[in-house]
């Protein structure tokens, strides 16, 4: 597996995430070849070759982080899953689609306090996970304009994910950490990386330059 570590700022991209009213998970960049699901384990998932593509305009690049992007105030049952935990300064907060350890898509909200990363599903309020910002080793994403990154944490099985707003999210991650502890956490730059999608898989995931976007692959080791 690649390691880069770079310190060079990566484009700001601050266009919202859509998703259909029947809940279906969608991107604005990421179109309907990201839902393909794969019917077999050893299958490899090819994703459609625009996706992670965003159209960037000048207003969005000079725009200012905003952080809290889904009103968590307005919202008691994330602010009683914080409280219960100790936490009460969010730091990031919005919808991320997240990838199961079999391959499929799931809407999710995201939160990052000072402490912690939070995994919440929507459509239950329930959280489905709780990660230290401590227990993180480092995160992995390309080098080319795409919105997917993985979290590695070694005690654990790795998180990967996707948002028009990976920026912002690995600012904040990287800050955070910072912090907590005065520990600098690893941002690894590779157009092919591995992540631990579930105890006992290991996956990769390719990214590729083509005309008019990236095309991004996820096949399992």
């Amino acid at each position: 597996m690649s390691r880069l570590n770079s310190s060079r700022r990566i484009q700001i991209d601050t266009s919202e995430p859509r998703y259909d009213d029947d809940g279906d998970e969608t991107l604005d960049d990421v179109n309907a070849g990201l839902k393909s699901q794969p019917s077999n384990s050893n299958m490899t998932e090819d994703l459609d070759p625009f996706m992670g593509v965003k159209v960037r305009r000048k207003a969005s690049r000079l725009r200012d982080y905003q952080g809290d992007y889904i009103d968590i105030q307005s919202r008691p049952h994330l602010m009683k899953i914080l409280e219960k935990q100790g936490d009460r300064k969010v730091l990031f907060a919005d919808k991320v689609i997240k990838f199961t350890g079999s391959g499929k898509m799931k809407r999710r909200i995201l939160l990052i306090t000072d402490f912690a990363i939070y995994i919440v599903d929507p459509e239950t309020d329930a959280l489905k996970r709780r990660i230290a910002l401590a227990a993180v080793e480092k995160l992995c994403l390309s080098e080319l304009s795409d919105n997917f990154f993985a979290t590695i944490i070694p005690t654990e099985y790795d998180l990967l994910m996707a948002s028009t707003r990976k920026t912002e999210i690995v600012t904040v991650l990287v800050d955070a950490t910072k912090s907590a502890s005065d520990y600098e956490l690893e941002v690894a730059l590779s157009n092919r990386f591995e992540y631990n999608a579930a105890a006992e898989v290991v996956k990769e995931v390719q990214f590729e330059e083509v005309e008019g976007g990236v095309k991004t692959r996820i096949a399992q080791k």
